[in-house]
């Protein structure tokens, strides 16, 4: 799940979403549900399936009944895309997997796939055993929120969606100059017109520039006693938090770079956890898109010390921020390379201390648990 929370806050929280209920949607729908396109797959509480839907600039809200108990996969999914195109009638060359989510109530796998040649989008659900079917969504509730373009711009592309207890966040761009767009839809979530939107503004480190265009490409709601945010990891690699608390839908929203992981990166997954120790880490998934400078695969991670997301010493952060060193699997002190998650094509958190990897090897793509390091 993309959310990291305070000990305190987190209680407080579990209390609300367990209250919420059916009451996390409004103005249900049933039935009659089209899925055109699938960018993002997240989910809230309850079972609540959460869609990044950019050929319809909206974010798609589908309650499917899945509320555990929870019982995660028990084995390794070999060649999971030939199983799922053997599902759907067609070969494993028709299929592609666009983005997995885990339902943190029961453990199952959500798959978004794009099948040819009618380009149909569907989602697929990946049980404990490892037996996959697809999601009919023909009888289930649902809501669909438009996200707001402006007065003269529209939506270009959602990149990422996320649920935090309190509200639904999604990231994209519009076409205007300040292009990158931070959305937010309030709970309970309201079939309609009901987001409100802000333009964000980031240093990229690298660059060595502030840029309005580049989007959020995957983040996590994070809270702390000093508000709300939301920390995001964009190309090239730097990761900014975004106070997204009392602002007015409209506003433009100045970032802070905490950390730069290196140039010639495309973020895919944020996720944080903490170890055994106490501890808590950001895990940054990455492809990269540029020469490999370590490793054995393009598709790649590091785990950041959440303690660098608090900084707010201005020697400390934008152009001043700490830098990954690019060419070791270690360094600063707090910032290291996940070896598990080397070859990882898409990855989510599974509880509090695993995460299922999409992984491809040997040209076919298999599911599988991994441990996260302590």
């Amino acid at each position: 799940m993309k959310t990291y929370l305070l000990p305190v806050l987190a209680i407080l929280f579990s209390t609300t979403l367990s209250s919420l209920g059916a009451d996390l949607l409004a103005d249900v729908q049933k039935g009659g549900l089209e899925i055109k396109s699938i960018s993002s797959l997240s989910f809230a509480t309850d079972g609540v399936l959460l869609l990044a839907e950019p050929a319809t600039a909206s974010v798609v809200a589908i309650r499917t009944g899945d509320t555990g108990p929870f019982d995660k996969l028990t084995k390794p999914v070999a060649d999971v895309t030939g199983s799922v195109a053997a599902g759907l009638g067609t070969t494993s060359e028709n299929v592609t997997i666009k983005d997995l989510a885990v339902n943190p109530a029961s453990g199952r796998i959500y798959l978004s796939v794009q099948r040819k040649p009618d380009n149909a989008v569907l989602v697929v659900v990946v049980d404990a055993k490892g037996e996959i079917s697809p999601l009919d969504v023909s009888g289930l509730e649902w809501v669909r929120v438009t996200l707001p373009g402006g007065t003269t711009s529209k939506v270009t592309n959602i990149t990422d969606v996320a649920f935090d207890g309190e509200k639904v966040f999604a990231s994209g761009t519009c076409n205007e100059e300040f292009a990158s767009r931070i959305f937010t839809l309030p709970v309970p979530i309201k079939h309609g017109a009901t987001a409100s939107v802000f333009s964000a503004e980031t240093y990229h480190v690298a660059h060595n520039r502030w840029e309005t265009k580049a989007p959020i490409q995957s983040f996590i709601p994070y809270h702390t006693d000093e508000g709300q945010f939301v920390v995001g990891a964009f190309a090239c690699t730097p990761v900014a938090k975004f106070r997204v608390d009392d602002i007015q839908s409209g506003a433009q929203v100045k970032g802070v770079s905490m950390v730069e992981l290196g140039s010639g990166n495309r973020p895919l997954d944020l996720f944080s956890y903490q170890d055994k120790s106490g501890k808590d880490w950001l895990v940054v998934h990455t492809q990269r898109f540029q020469k490999n400078l370590f490793g054995p695969s393009a598709f790649w991670a590091a785990r950041v010390d959440m303690d660098y997301l608090d900084g707010a010493d201005e020697a400390k952060t934008n152009k001043n921020a700490p830098r990954r060193d690019v060419k070791a699997t270690q360094g600063p002190k707090g910032m290291e390379i996940v070896d598990a998650l080397f070859g990882a094509l898409q990855v989510d958190k599974l509880g509090t201390s695993e995460a299922v990897v999409l992984r491809e090897t040997d040209g076919k793509q298999s599911l599988e648990v991994i441990a996260l390091p302590n």
